[in-house]
């Protein structure tokens, strides 16, 4: 059985020869909503952002779905909070990654 998602780099000229690992990973507890203190490593971030804006979706998803089986059990204003914060999350997500993909063609055509 597979315990999570693993990409390998196959071209060597890519940037870093390990596997990157973690992503499709759950991340232990932490503190701050899931968000893991600072490594020093732009890819740790990288895939720390990506494990806390999946935490905020699967969290709406869930509260959700408690809504539907048991309507007594979660307020109404519980449900609409988490799917906003999920709702922004991924939309900041969203707009980062596009800055970053902007950013990098910017710089490859400079050369």
């Amino acid at each position: 059985m597979m315990n999570g998602f693993e990409m390998i780099r196959t071209n060597t000229a890519h940037i870093g020869s390990a596997p990157l690992s973690g992503i499709g990973v759950a991340a232990p507890a932490q503190e701050n909503a899931g968000i893991s203190k600072s490594r020093g490593n732009f890819e740790n971030y990288l895939l720390d952002a990506v494990n806390y804006v999946n935490g905020k979706q699967m969290a709406s998803a869930d509260i959700a779905q408690q809504l539907i089986i048991d309507p007594d059990s979660v307020d109404v204003h519980d449900v609409t909070i988490a799917m906003a914060e999920a709702s922004m999350s991924l939309s900041i997500m969203q707009n980062v990654i596009d800055r970053v993909l902007t950013s990098w063609s910017e710089i490859t055509t400079t050369r």
